[in-house]
């Protein structure tokens, strides 16, 4: 025990080497120390041991990965090629009061890093370059400590880094020498693409989309990311299934999407992957229902669908049931084909399948479901539409829609995570072309499972959170548990 306590305070008291920049000389030290240990702006395996074992960048992500993803992206990317990966910008509510921040995935996919302002540049002849936001001690003040270009070449093992307001004078000369330049277009920064170099290329033709290079090798995910992704499934469906408990005795949206988010982050999540779907009776006929703001009347289904953020990788689930415990007659009958159509796309799920395989067959289910209970007439597919516009799933990772570039037609492979949604949605009155029958109007409902693909077939991630009607019904009629208002459960659901 002793020996190990000394181990672990020499590893913090550690002071990390200088480090000389091969074509600007010595780069100067910043005042990095914070009570012994080196800051670089986020956790560490010295300042947070509890988070990260010795050599990982970030949790469950070692630096021999990072490094493996570059030498990956330079392989795929044509020769001599320049790969420019901007970090996502700070956004503010005011002009003091920022947003809270999120890395762009393919900047921290690349370097590790998650703070914001840097430009992360990759080629052949270079490596790993950053160039790392200047921080002067005011920011530091206000802000705390940020990654420099120290922190750049010790611990995001970058080949080399500069400060970002010398970029202007060296990226030029790395734009000129190459014969494409590869950029994240969506996500892209005025810190590069206002350099004289940068148009020129443009204006020649050099410069082209780095995401469908990005985006297949983020497709499969490594065993550690794999890790990351059972563990944000697993705080989600825990999570879940708590605020599903909660329903019973509390019906207002917003008090159920604070309890999401609440046992996300009891449970490790560093933030939910979006805004939490709280829907309930018509509101679950709006998609992507965000306001979170009525009481669920007695009888009304209730939709959530929610995710979480664990170290990067984000999960991804959707469930609906009647918080007083009962189907009615026509939400039953609806429920009960949006199951078995989750249930038979999830068997579909396996190496060489693909969505748009599983997605046209979802809608060959949904389609004579819905004829069969009147909701559709038949001979008018085409209508099918305006009652469920979505697909039936998409790609999961370091972002809710990961991959996006790759066509749904690519075959599935063992280490992708998919979802599989199938859903319908009602509103009260008629919109457009749509037509059903009174007894279903205003009705939303979406069950969603995170399935990974494995060598011989499927995982469930999401298995744990119950979907069977007699499971749902069972649950929300567990006990007698007092409501908000002092009433009995049961008087509540009457």
């Amino acid at each position: 025990m002793a020996a190990r306590l000394l181990r672990r305070t020499l590893r913090a008291t550690e002071v990390a080497p200088r480090f000389l920049s091969a074509s600007y000389g010595l780069v100067q030290r910043a005042a990095y120390a914070s009570g012994g240990i080196f800051d670089v702006g986020q956790p560490t395996p010295q300042s947070h041991p509890e988070l990260l074992a010795d050599g990982e960048i970030t949790p469950g992500i070692s630096k021999e990965e990072y490094i493996s993803r570059r030498k990956k992206l330079l392989e795929v990317l044509p020769e001599k090629s320049l790969a420019i990966i901007a970090s996502a910008d700070q956004q503010m509510m005011t002009d003091v009061v920022p947003y809270p921040f999120r890395q762009n995935g393919d900047y921290l996919y690349i370097t590790g890093c998650m703070q914001p302002g840097g430009v992360a540049v990759l080629s052949e002849e270079t490596g790993l370059c950053m160039f790392m936001p200047d921080t002067d001690k005011e920011d530091v003040v206000w802000q705390g400590q940020t990654a420099g270009v120290d922190a750049a070449v010790e611990f995001f093992k970058a080949d080399k880094a500069f400060p970002l307001s010398h970029m202007q004078k060296i990226l030029p000369e790395m734009i000129e020498r190459s014969k494409g330049v590869y950029h994240n277009v969506k996500t892209s920064s005025s810190s590069y693409k206002n350099l004289d170099a940068f148009r020129r290329a443009s204006l020649n033709n050099k410069v082209k989309d780095l995401t469908c290079y990005t985006d297949e090798l983020r497709w499969i995910k490594s065993k550690s990311e794999i890790k990351l992704m059972r563990e944000s499934a697993s705080i989600v469906s825990q999570s879940l299934l708590q605020t599903m408990l909660l329903s019973r005795t509390h019906r207002e949206e917003s008090q159920l999407a604070a309890k999401i988010e609440y046992e996300c982050k009891m449970r490790g999540a560093q933030r939910m992957a979006f805004h939490p779907v709280v829907g309930g009776g018509a509101n679950a006929s709006v998609i992507h229902y965000s306001r979170n703001d009525r009481k669920i009347k007695t009888g009304d289904l209730l939709l959530m669908d929610v995710g979480c953020e664990y170290h990067g990788y984000l999960s991804d689930l959707t469930r609906t049931w009647p918080p007083c415990g009962r189907f009615s007659p026509a939400q039953e009958e609806l429920y009960s084909l949006i199951l078995e159509t989750n249930k038979e796309c999830i068997k579909l799920c396996k190496p060489g399948t693909s969505i748009n395989e599983i997605h046209n067959h979802s809608v060959k289910m949904l389609i004579k479901g819905f004829q069969e209970l009147g909701i559709l007439e038949k001979g008018k597919s085409i209508q099918y539409n305006y009652l469920n516009p979505t697909a039936i799933g998409h790609s999961l990772g370091m972002d809710i829609h990961d991959s996006v570039t790759l066509p749904k037609d690519k075959p599935l492979e063992p280490g992708v995570v998919i979802t599989i949604e199938p859903g319908v949605y009602i509103p009260p009155a008629p919109i457009l072309n749509e037509s059903a029958p009174t007894r279903y109007r205003g009705m939303g409902i979406r069950i969603e499972d995170e399935v990974l693909i494995t060598e011989d077939g499927h995982e469930l991630l999401t298995a744990s959170v119950p979907k069977e009607i007699s499971h749902l019904t069972t649950l929300m009629s567990m006990g007698s548990e007092p409501a908000a208002d002092g009433l009995e459960l049961r008087a509540a659901c009457s």
